[in-house]
């Protein structure tokens, strides 16, 4: 009887051995591969990391660049367009203009255009509908001042009235940036943007922009967007139009009924 119960009490040792050498140890962490690292990648000598732009809410991704119409095989690069410092004073108001544009987000994506692409209004002499500006000087439309203080902008008086700026020869335009007064987030009304080749424009007339949805200014319906006015200013798109004259139009604004110009560039090249 004794020797039957050494004989159980074996087998039951040799069972629970054989049960904890079958167990499962923890699984092991994996090792990262010679010369991996989770750490991001270090900038190049020289070069400082910035955090990427946190991003306004509701947006998910950076928007593409806009891009002029391709013309042959040009490169096509963004061009540099300098922007003044935002000047809104107080809080903006609800603005009630119908076919308003919702504001971005975000800062514009850059615009690519041709290589060599430059602004070709600087300096470049300006005529208006107004010929004796309330206040300022119709060279400031082109002097390369875009803040929005005293003594940088140019008034005209009320109701429909133009600057034509003359680029003294024909160009290739790419893009068309203006600025009006954004001191304060106010929509000028009957926006048009027109490219011609004489300064009476009766020759070769193109409408490059127009948010004049009724035809209250008499240049025919416009499908664009009225905007609110900031320091980055109105990028229009030309597509590559040819013209020797550009002239814009406005019909006053939500704050009242003068029209405000503080600078006006047009990116081209000249036509050879």
């Amino acid at each position: 009887m004794k020797r039957s119960g050494v004989i159980v009490i074996a087998l039951v040792l040799a069972t629970a051995l054989m049960i904890v050498a079958c167990g499962k140890t923890p699984d092991k962490q994996e090792t990262p591969a010679a010369g991996q690292t989770d750490a991001p990648a270090a900038a190049p000598a020289g070069e400082q990391q910035t955090a990427p732009e946190s991003q306004p809410a509701g947006t998910t991704e950076q928007a593409a660049p806009q891009a002029a119409a391709p013309v042959g095989n040009e490169q096509l690069v963004p061009i540099d367009i300098k922007l003044p410092k935002p000047m809104f004073v107080g809080t903006p108001t609800n603005i009630a203009v119908p076919n308003l544009e919702k504001p971005l987000g975000k800062a514009r994506p850059a615009f690519l255009a041709p290589a060599g692409t430059k602004n070709v209004a600087a300096g470049k002499p300006v005529t208006s509908s107004d010929e004796l500006p309330t206040i300022g000087e119709l060279t400031m439309v082109t002097d390369g001042d875009k803040d929005a203080s005293e003594g940088s902008y140019v008034e005209l008086g009320p109701k429909l009235q133009y600057v034509t700026i003359d680029l003294k020869a024909q160009h290739s335009i790419y893009a068309v940036v203006m600025w009006h007064f954004h001191k304060q987030a106010v929509v000028y009304h009957d926006v048009i943007v027109q490219v011609a080749d004489d300064p009476d424009f009766v020759t070769n007339v193109r409408t490059i922009f127009n948010n004049d949805i009724d035809n209250t200014a008499g240049r025919g319906v416009g499908k664009d967007m009225s905007y609110i006015e900031t320091s980055e200013g109105k990028l229009v798109d030309a597509k590559g139009v040819q013209g020797r004259y550009v002239r814009l139009y406005s019909r006053g604004n939500t704050a009242n009924e003068l029209n405000h110009y503080i600078e006006i560039e047009v990116y081209g090249k000249p036509v050879k």
